[in-house]
């Protein structure tokens, strides 16, 4: 009983768990409306009235550059793709290595499997040859004896 209200107890945290990560509110961040600035001005309406005597502005529209990310955002992107290509170009270096020193393994590892089945056969030799050495003795001592 207690196994079963453990494994119940367990299965219910892990669903409460997902529950929370699934309706979880997803970020609204997109790199490129990224800006430099700690806060993206939003557009102002227009209008032609005043507001507590100050004229409202058209429309505040953002600079091409905060809308791309800016010229440091569009620079980190480049240096991240460049890193991604240097690693790539690494791992296929190590991917030939890797398949090289693989195949030495595999030579080798064959190499010491025929080893030692000719050590077992030797030594297999040994025994039958003192086997026989045993019986010729025991032979010969009967024939001794009798």
């Amino acid at each position: 009983m207690k196994k079963l209200s453990n494994v119940l107890s367990i299965a219910l945290g892990v669903m409460i768990l997902a529950g929370g990560i699934a309706f979880a509110e997803t970020t609204k961040f997109t790199p490129l409306n990224f800006d430099n600035s700690n806060a993206v001005k939003a557009p102002a309406t227009t209008t032609s009235r005043t507001v507590q005597g100050v004229e409202a502005k058209g429309t505040d529209l953002l600079d091409p550059n905060q809308v791309t990310g800016g010229v440091r955002m569009q620079d980190a992107i480049l240096q991240i793709d460049n890193a991604q290509v240097e690693v790539r170009n690494n791992l296929l270096n190590y991917k030939n290595k890797f398949a090289e020193v693989d195949s030495r393994y595999q030579t080798v590892k064959a190499e010491r499997k025929a080893a030692k089945k000719q050590v077992r056969q030797a030594e297999k030799k040994i025994r039958n040859l003192d086997n026989a050495k045993k019986k010729i003795r025991k032979n010969f001592e009967r024939k001794a004896n009798s």
